[in-house]
């Protein structure tokens, strides 16, 4: 089984939620750490496993990002860290998937499904200085779901006249992940770029 290590500068987690009933904020994460076990004679074999780093959310408004980050919503204070590990578990199309995964938000581990798209393998160069150490594989997937805040204890709200509310309980969650191949890090030197750092 092959592992490939999440690039955290192009792995990213997106999150969408209802605003006063009429519009979307679109929020993200950065940074994100993980691995992926996949070999692809025995797909549905595949596992995989993340870390997020909640206190770097980030929505581009400052006091919006500061009350999303209070124990009103993800609570980083507490619970600096969003966490997932998950399985294959069917296989919808030539590139195309179902899983399983985990999901640990403010300390509450769920269960979700994700609908995975693989968008593809190719082979770049690394470099360091001028000198160029070798190809290294890398491959990309899309994993959407849609989620119960309420579930994981995100349960600010408040309601609006009429019976609305200022944030839908259903949340759209999007993550691109791309991924490089273990080996090939290790061979060139670049999984020293690619460590978490502590």
């Amino acid at each position: 089984m092959a592992s490939w290590i999440f690039e955290p500068g192009h792995t990213e987690a997106e999150f969408k939620a209802r605003h006063m009933m009429v519009t979307w904020v679109r929020g993200m994460f950065k940074d994100i750490h993980g691995r992926l076990e996949l070999d692809w004679e025995r797909c549905l074999d595949a596992t995989f496993e993340g870390e997020i780093d909640a206190t770097a959310l980030w929505t581009g408004e400052p006091d919006r990002d500061a009350h999303l980050r209070s124990a009103d919503f993800f609570d980083v204070e507490n619970h600096p860290r969003i966490t997932f590990s998950g399985r294959f578990t069917e296989r919808t199309g030539d590139t195309a998937f179902k899983a399983e995964a985990d999901l640990t938000i403010r300390g509450t581990t769920r269960p979700v499904p994700l609908d995975i798209a693989y968008l593809g393998e190719w082979k770049t160069p690394f470099w360091e200085g001028e000198e160029n150490k070798g190809e290294m594989r890398r491959i990309g997937f899309e994993a959407t779901t849609r989620i119960n805040r309420h579930d994981f204890g995100v349960s600010w709200q408040d309601e609006l006249p009429g019976g609305g509310f200022v944030v839908s309980n259903e949340i759209d969650l999007v993550l691109d992940v791309e991924a490089i191949n273990l080996d090939d890090l290790e061979r060139t030197g670049a999984i020293e770029y690619y460590r978490p750092q502590a």
